[in-house]
């Protein structure tokens, strides 16, 4: 047999020289964690976060030095209302946090409600404020004591409900509560994978192989990224996505490659031949793959969203570390093995039901229905999948409030939701960043005034607006309490009022003044328009660079076509499901979730590209095997079959382990991360059953012939097809006690 293309000439290589195969790849490994250790990782800061006024305001800060220390605010509180914030009793208990919370030696700046007038307008909530000794981002460290102190007098005052809030106590409640959430998920993948694989194969080597295969590519990247952070920032949230999408294609990829290679053994050739075979044609369905895969990750580098593209980075770097190693380590391995790789067997999962030729029964069954009508297939699955998308045309978007991320399930979002009835916008205020030649300049005293009465006059706030001065930098921090609270419609109101109104009537008719406004909500508001403003030049580099590398990859402009369109139904349903479960509360409690009434705004785009890319392994697996089919002589139909059925196996193995490794993110606390994980494993499992098992055939059944429709203009275009193999010998029959494997 003849081999041409670059990963059949990779697969032959390494079949040769295994264990240099294997040495480099290990020595790569080991090389790529070892330097990646040693250079460190840079985590994205709050100046890279977003562009707009959010990241000049950060950049003012931090050009001047400004080291803002962590807030934190005490809730002193009459449950009942019969206590006033004037009576001896609260004033007593006001004195006792005070006392307290200076005694612990880790906060400073420390004001009573009735020096800072932070006294509800009801009387009857009150708010004492200190900031954390020491750097912001480390305050959660050394919260306890404090947190310690205040429950303290929450225990000396029975009448009175007093609780602590902050950046660092969220952060720490957050940490004690869901910290090791996301680290649990993480290792429940690896042997849920290899469970999944062990039932797959029934044999220990041959599941252990693509779990291997999947860690080692995952460490290699987790080295690469700390090498890479020093020109792009990387987060903890990267990395985690980063494992999730390594191990789905490491697995996945391994998967093809021994599938494929059992097959081809199993038909009577011999072990060079069956992996010369796999290397020319699932080697190649790797490579093209993975080729889309990084494609459709490096559309997040076009949002300009530090954290997206950190994300969109780390998931290119190990789709690509996996695919480099499927098509030379695991030749290499599979040719060490040789029949070694069946060593483990678990006979008490019993012999795999198949039909004398290997394909599946199930499948077959369905294809033969398929086949039979394609027409009335495609109506019935494609109108099913647009009706299950449907909802997704109402979806609402944004960044969910602690409640919202919570419910009711941490003591501190009780807390969060009485501040903000008591002082709306008081716990998450927004900053006004002023910045001048001379910010004690007499023009520039009178803005700052005007600002303030005019921030409360407009409605924009209720107060208290409190200015802090750097003289020495020139710079002030005005915090401004928005109206809307954790309403983020009325507080975004309250915001571009804030924006669009009093600061260009107050502060923009100075000259040489910059008054940047930030804040959580200010926050939140930049990023939704930086990411809405992303969607269209993302939506356009995904789907445009799929189609043009399946247009390449097999010389079809319907194959390109269809791909496209199939993958886009995919990921709408996936939207639909979304929509329903978490933004209509249908179906919410069987997934342990909450109606929030929203999805958070970073999922739909992120989704979109994973999907995408997830969505071509699939493709490009089922569509190689029934283009090889036709190549051979097969008739269309016949083609369709084969290819279908003979990879059903492998793709139902690979989207069950895609399916149990996102669905443990669909058990975490945060709806965030429940969203994602329910509708990454909502939409790996539509694609891998309606989209590759009725859809994908159905349609190219009505096609025939013009599946492979290239126009005569497009025939210049590189050949990127590879030689095919010949038709498999007839299978041997199996010695008894021998078993067949997907």
């Amino acid at each position: 047999m003849r081999v041409r293309g670059l990963a059949a000439r990779a697969g032959g290589w390494s079949a040769r020289h295994r264990w240099a195969a294997v040495g480099i790849w290990v020595v790569f490994v080991v090389l790529a964690m070892g330097l990646g250790s040693a250079a460190g990782r840079v985590d994205v800061n709050e100046s890279d976060q977003l562009k707009g006024e959010t990241h000049t305001a950060a950049t003012i800060i931090e050009d001047a030095g400004i080291k803002e220390p962590a807030g934190e605010t005490v809730l002193i509180q009459s449950a009942d209302g019969a206590v006033q914030a004037t009576s001896p009793q609260f004033r007593a208990a006001v004195a006792d946090v005070v006392e307290a919370v200076e005694g612990t030696g880790q906060v400073t700046g420390v004001t009573s409600p009735y020096d800072t007038h932070t006294v509800s307008r009801d009387g009857r909530s009150a708010l004492v404020r200190f900031d954390v000794r020491g750097d912001a981002e480390t305050a959660a460290d050394r919260i306890e004591p404090v947190l310690k102190a205040v429950a303290g007098v929450q225990k000396d005052h029975d009448a009175l409900q007093i609780a602590e809030i902050g950046g660092a106590s969220i952060q720490k409640q957050y940490k004690d509560a869901f910290g090791d959430d996301f680290q649990q998920a993480e290792y429940s993948a690896v042997p849920v994978a290899l469970g999944i694989l062990l039932i797959a194969f029934g044999a220990l080597v041959a599941a252990l192989l693509p779990v291997a295969l999947a860690i080692t590519a995952i460490m290699a990247t987790m080295g690469l990224m700390g090498l890479v952070s020093h020109l792009q920032p990387m987060s903890d949230t990267a990395n985690s996505v980063m494992l999730l999408v390594g191990m789905a294609v490491g697995v996945d990829y391994c998967l093809f490659y021994l599938r494929r290679e059992r097959e081809e053994r199993m038909a009577g050739r011999d072990a060079g031949t069956a992996l010369r075979i796999a290397a020319a044609t699932s080697g190649r369905a790797i490579i093209v793959s993975g080729v889309t895969v990084c494609v459709a990750m490096a559309g997040m580098l076009f949002t300009g969203l530090a954290e997206f593209e950190a994300m969109g980075l780390a998931s290119l770097m190990v789709v690509a570390v996996a695919m480099v190693g499927s098509v030379t380590v695991l030749p290499a391995l599979l040719s060490l093995l040789g029949e070694r790789v069946e060593k483990g067997r678990l006979p008490f999962l019993g012999r795999r039901r198949r039909t004398g030729n290997g394909d599946s029964r199930f499948w077959t069954a369905v294809l033969r229905g398929v086949l039979a009508k394609p027409l009335v297939s495609v109506v019935v699955a494609a109108g099913a999948l647009l009706a299950i998308a449907a909802p997704a045309l109402g979806m609402k978007t944004q960044q969910l409030t602690l409640d919202q991320e919570f419910g009711d399930s941490l003591p501190i979002v009780q807390t969060y939701n009485r501040v903000n009835d008591a002082f709306p916008g008081g716990s998450e205020p927004a900053e006004v960043v002023v910045r001048a030649k001379d910010i004690n300049a007499p023009e520039v005293r009178r803005a700052l005034a005007d600002f303030k009465r005019q921030a409360v006059v407009s409605g924009a706030s209720r107060g208290p607006v409190d200015v802090t001065m750097y003289d020495a930098k020139n710079v002030a921090l005005v915090s401004v309490p928005l109206v809307g609270g954790s309403d983020m419609d009325r507080a975004t109101r309250s915001l571009e009022k804030l924006r669009d109104e009093v600061r260009p009537a107050t502060l923009g008719k100075v000259d040489g003044v910059r008054a940047p406004v930030t804040g959580q909500v200010a926050g939140n508001k930049d990023f939704n328009d930086q990411l809405m403003g992303s969607v269209v030049p993302v939506f356009v580099f995904v789907v445009v660079f799929a189609f043009l590398l399946m247009l390449l990859s097999f010389r079809s402009l319907t194959v390109a076509v269809t791909s496209i369109v199939l993958n886009l139904l995919s990921v709408a349903a996936a939207y639909g499901i979304l929509v329903a479960v978490f933004q209509h509360g249908w179906g919410a409690s069987l997934v342990g979730a909450e109606g929030v009434g929203a999805i958070v705004t970073w999922l739909p785009l992120f989704l979109f590209v994973i999907l995408f890319g997830l969505s071509m392994d699939y493709h490009v697996f089922v569509v190689s095997r029934i283009r090889e089919a036709r190549m051979r002589g097969r008739t269309t139909k016949d083609a369709i079959r084969h290819g279908v059925v003979t990879t059903a196996g492998v793709v139902t193995s690979a989207a069950v382990i895609m399916v149990a490794v996102f669905a443990i993110f669909g058990t975490l606390s945060m709806q965030s991360m429940k969203q994602m994980g329910v509708g990454l494993a909502a939409a790996v499992l539509i694609d891998a059953t309606v989209i590759r098992g009725v859809l994908l055939p159905a349609v190219m059944a009505l096609l025939g012939e013009r599946n492979w429709y290239l126009p005569k203009w497009l025939h210049r275009l590189p050949d990127l097809t590879h030689d095919e193999s010949p038709e498999p010998v007839a299978a041997p029959v199996p010695e008894r006690g021998e078993r067949l494997t997907v």
